[in-house]
């Protein structure tokens, strides 16, 4: 699950101006994907900070691994939207934070093999190698620096229940003013 959240991760924070600069990398690293990010932006901010909201909405999502009961269970929740609210502040938007953050545990290597932003738009495509198991995901969408509308896919591989799935969705997100304090409790 720990990879459905990455890919999840980038989400909410990949949104940057629309008319701002392009980024085009292949076959490139989390760091060096965010270091061309911070070079074609320099100074201006990627995203509006405040409240964002959002949904996420799973269309399919295959874990062979898993009881058939369970299997079941979540093949109920298949396309009911999932509400979602975070805090962007002034502090992840001038530390340029909110994008690229990676694995905080450090276990996995990823690569972009391709990465294209510009003008309203992204599409990406990574994989990652961990000891758990390997991913692959796919990002297309469009963004603005207060909303974003993202179509996501992603497989794994791995000996766990969670780690042999695959998984499509879509994450709608935008900013709807100021953070309240309450984000992390909603």
């Amino acid at each position: 699950m720990r990879r459905f959240l990455l890919v999840t991760a980038l989400v909410p924070l990949a949104a940057c101006n629309a008319g701002g600069p392009t980024v085009t990398a292949t076959n490139a690293s989390e760091a060096e994907v965010k270091a061309k990010v911070a070079a074609a932006t320099g100074d201006a901010d990627m995203i509006s900070p405040g409240r964002w909201e959002g949904t996420m909405t799973i269309s399919d999502m295959k874990m062979p691994k898993l009881p058939p009961e369970a299997q079941a269970r979540m093949a109920g929740r298949m396309g009911q939207p999932r509400k979602f609210v975070s805090c962007v502040t002034e502090e992840d938007v001038k530390a340029k934070r909110a994008f690229f953050t990676g694995d905080k545990n450090g276990d996995k290597s990823c690569t972009y093999s391709r990465f294209t932003m510009g003008g309203g738009k992204i599409d990406a495509a990574m994989s990652c190698k961990s000891e758990g198991g390997d991913m692959n995901a796919t990002m297309t969408g469009n963004f603005s620096s207060d909303s974003y509308h993202m179509d996501m896919a992603s497989n794994t591989d791995g000996n766990s229940p969670y780690a042999a799935m695959s998984m499509k969705m879509t994450v709608d997100g935008k900013r709807t003013g100021a953070c309240r304090g309450t984000e992390d409790k909603e």
